[in-house]
C-alpha cells in the first residue's frame, strides 16, 4: 500500500530512473576516481612546480597514495610509505589531497610521473593518472666565430651555437648592438645586405661582403627558459686592392730577406770564392812497341822493322 502511494507520488517515468540513479550513486560513493588539472606539465629549472592528483571520489579513510617516476621506461618510487625518496628525497613533498610539490626543479626531473591510489574498502579500489613533466634549462653562454677581417665582394660565415638549453635555443644575431632582421630584404636599413640567418642552427652567411657589414657581432641563444649571449667580435672589411698591395709588400720584403740570408750564409762557408779551371790538353800516349797502329780502314796493321829470330 505504501509503495503504492509512492509510486503514484513520484510516477511513472521517475520510477524508470530510479535504478539508474542508484547506480550511478553506487559509482560515486563507492569507487577511486582520480583527476589532474594539467598532463603536460613544464617548468623551469631551480623553480618549484606542483604535479596535481586530485581525488574527486573516494570512501576509504586512510587510501594508500603512491608516486612513481618514469623515465626511459624503468619506475622508480619518489612517494611510498608515506615518505619521499630517490631523485627527489628532500627536495619534494606531498600535499593535500595527493599533489607532489618539488621545490626545485632539476633538468634530470624530465620524465613522466604516475600517481596512484588504492582504496580497499571501495568498489571500484584503484586508480591512477599519469603527467609528463619537462624542465626548461636557460641556455649557457654560446661559443661564436667571427673572422677578424675580411675582403670586400668575398663570402664569409659566422658561427653560435650551445648545446645546453632545452627545449633546443633559437639564435638572433647583433650587429653594433642592433637585432639584425632575419630577412635583411625586411628591412630598408638591411636590404642591401646579401646575409642569410639560420635561427636553427646559429649561422650567419655573407655570399658578398660589402664594406657597411664591417662591425661588431654578437649572438644570443634563447629558449622559453631565459637566454644568454657573447661577447661582441669585431669583424673589419678591407678593399680588396689595399689587401693585394699590402701582400705583394710583405712577399717583397720576405724574398729579400730570404736572398741576403742565403748569400750570407754561402760567404760564410766560402762558396763564393772563385777559381780559374783551365781544360787540360789531351795528349795520346807514346807508345814503345816497335809496332805501329794504322786507322781501322786499313783493315790490317803493318811492323815498321822485322823480328830477328
Amino acid at each position: 500500500m505504501e509503495f503504492s502511494v509512492f509510486k503514484m507520488a513520484i510516477g511513472r517515468p521517475a520510477l524508470l530512473l530510479l535504478p539508474l540513479l542508484c547506480s550511478l550513486c553506487c559509482i560515486t560513493t563507492f569507487a577511486v576516481i582520480l583527476r589532474t588539472t594539467d598532463k603536460d606539465v613544464w617548468a623551469n629549472e631551480f623553480e618549484p612546480i606542483e604535479l596535481t592528483c586530485l581525488i574527486e571520489s573516494i570512501s576509504t579513510n586512510n587510501p594508500r597514495i603512491e608516486w612513481k617516476k618514469i623515465k626511459n621506461g624503468v619506475p622508480s618510487y619518489v612517494y611510498f610509505q608515506n615518505k619521499i625518496s630517490g631523485d627527489l628525497e628532500n627536495r619534494a613533498i606531498l600535499r593535500e589531497p595527493a599533489n607532489l610539490l618539488i621545490r626545485n626543479a632539476s633538468r634530470s626531473d624530465s620524465a613522466l610521473y604516475r600517481c596512484e591510489v588504492a582504496a580497499i574498502d571501495d568498489q571500484k579500489p584503484f586508480d591512477e593518472i599519469l603527467i609528463s613533466l619537462a624542465v626548461r634549462v636557460k641556455p649557457v653562454v654560446p661559443r661564436c666565430s667571427v673572422p677578424e677581417s675580411i675582403t670586400v665582394g668575398s663570402s664569409t660565415e659566422l658561427r653560435c651555437v650551445e648545446n645546453e638549453g632545452y627545449p633546443p635555443s633559437q639564435y638572433q644575431w647583433f650587429r653594433n648592438s642592433e637585432e639584425l632582421p632575419e630577412d635583411p630584404k625586411s628591412s630598408t636599413r638591411f636590404s642591401n645586405s646579401s646575409y642569410i640567418m639560420n635561427t636553427d642552427t646559429g649561422t650567419l652567411k655573407f655570399r658578398i661582403v660589402k664594406k657597411e657589414d664591417a662591425g661588431e657581432y654578437h649572438c644570443q641563444a634563447r629558449n622559453e627558459a631565459g637566454y644568454s649571449k657573447c661577447e661582441p667580435q669585431l669583424m673589419e672589411v678591407y678593399d680588396p686592392d689595399i689587401m693585394g698591395i699590402s701582400l705583394k709588400v710583405l712577399a717583397g720584403v720576405a724574398a729579400l730577406i730570404f736572398v741576403t740570408v742565403g748569400l750570407c750564409h754561402a760567404q760564410k762557408h766560402g762558396y763564393c770564392s772563385c777559381k780559374d779551371h783551365r781544360e787540360n790538353d789531351y795528349k795520346v800516349p807514346q807508345h814503345s812497341s816497335p809496332m805501329d797502329y794504322v786507322s781501322a780502314d786499313e783493315g790490317h796493321f803493318r811492323h815498321k822493322s822485322s823480328f830477328v829470330i
